[in-house]
């Protein structure tokens, strides 16, 4: 009889515990961001992930009464390391959510989004059709489309007729690339050659130097961010800033996270991009000084707003769900939010899960002892334009 009791309040000692870890796990939302945290684009990884946990620290880890926990996965910039990463999120981590980078990243996981139901974020892709490569998905970065087409417009209503094209070889910098020849060739422009740079380990040097021969009156160019330090000193070391070349391309080219190690022969660079850090606004000058006081002095850059929207869009997606976490009730919650970023009015399209915000002109300037992108025109509410 003693033993059968011990038994029995064993039982239910045991049925406490895991209604009670299962009340716990219920009352916490899991949210796997999977970045490139070290490798060829770390630089990436450590702005989306401080604009991430900036959002939380501002707005608190507690939405629609629910603890929200922030687990943060390195991909090494490799996909078949990001995709085993989700997976052990999604099947041993039990995350929510998925906050997701890079291009080949967020395409090696959207089969895995997709199966799962997980709605995924994507925090950092700026290629056109990783959106359409699963129904979980949902973008609050930029497309490098939206970019390109205003910068070809600009070019060729700007006295530029001549364009070398010197592009990352990758699905961004192919779209990049064939965006910007769409829009320029058809305002007049032409395009004198286009050059594919190994992403891995790029010398830019003969390539700068091949198109340069071609006599183009501008250069178009995009890198990843945290390769445009490098194409900078390569493209000053080639003589082509006194050249009469003039550089132009995605805000990639002149990324705040490498732009004050540049060097005053950058000043005059004209980009196209979706923020800058001295965007006039009192959010964002607020934002500027709250991640440099959290992370070292560190200048934020575009790729950080992708990760601070993107926890504002989950936030007030689990407002909209009374934190219910459902997949498909989640990304319907993100369908048409609209809200006022540090780098201005944006909002999601219902229609294609996509991002529509705002495109700036910028020319580097030296704002006092730093260079800053400097916007001088704006281009309101801009979409990808391969989803009109």
């Amino acid at each position: 009889m003693l033993r059968r009791k011990f038994i029995a309040a064993g039982v239910s000692a045991a049925a406490i515990l895991a209604a009670t870890t299962g009340a716990q796990a219920q009352d916490t939302i899991k949210i796997g961001l999977v970045q490139s945290m070290t490798g060829t684009l770390a630089a990436v990884g450590r702005q989306v992930v401080a604009g991430a946990r900036l959002y939380i620290q501002e707005n608190g880890d507690t939405v629609a009464g629910k603890k929200i926990q922030l687990i943060v996965k390195d991909d090494t910039t490799v996909p078949d390391v990001a995709r085993r990463l989700a997976q052990e999120l999604i099947v041993n981590e039990k995350v929510n959510v998925l906050g997701v980078g890079i291009t080949p990243v967020a395409l090696a996981i959207a089969p895995l989004a997709t199966e799962s139901k997980t709605p995924t974020v994507i925090m950092v892709s700026g290629t056109s059709i990783v959106v359409d490569r699963s129904p979980m998905f949902v973008r609050t970065s930029f497309t490098l489309g939206q970019q390109a087409s205003v910068m070809g417009d600009w070019a060729a209503k700007n006295g530029i007729k001549k364009v070398a094209s010197v592009l990352s070889d990758w699905a961004p910098g192919a779209e990049a690339g064939a965006v910007f020849n769409e829009f320029f060739t058809k305002a007049g422009g032409t395009i004198t050659e286009t050059l594919k740079v190994p992403l891995a380990n790029p010398d830019f040097s003969p390539f700068l130097q091949r198109a340069a021969d071609g006599k183009p009156d501008a250069m178009f160019v995009f890198v990843p961010a945290g390769q445009a330090g490098t194409f900078a000193r390569q493209f000053i070391e080639r003589g082509l800033t006194k050249s009469g070349v003039r550089l132009i391309g995605p805000g990639d080219v002149t990324d705040d996270d490498d732009l004050p190690g540049m060097g005053d022969a950058m000043l005059g660079v004209v980009t196209a991009g979706n923020y800058s850090a001295t965007h006039d606004s009192p959010k964002n000058k607020a934002y500027v000084e709250a991640i440099k006081k959290a992370n070292n002095g560190m200048r934020p850059n575009f790729i950080s707003l992708g990760g601070y929207d993107g926890m504002h869009v989950i936030y007030e997606a689990l407002k909209k769900t009374a934190g219910k976490t459902d997949g498909q009730a989640m990304v319907d919650a993100m369908k048409g939010l609209k809200w006022e970023s540090p780098r201005g009015p944006i909002s999601i399209n219902p229609d294609t899960r996509d991002i529509v915000q705002n495109i700036y002109m910028r020319r580097v300037e030296k704002v006092g002892a730093e260079l800053f992108n400097t916007e001088f025109a704006t281009i309101e509410a801009v979409q990808d334009p391969r989803k009109r």
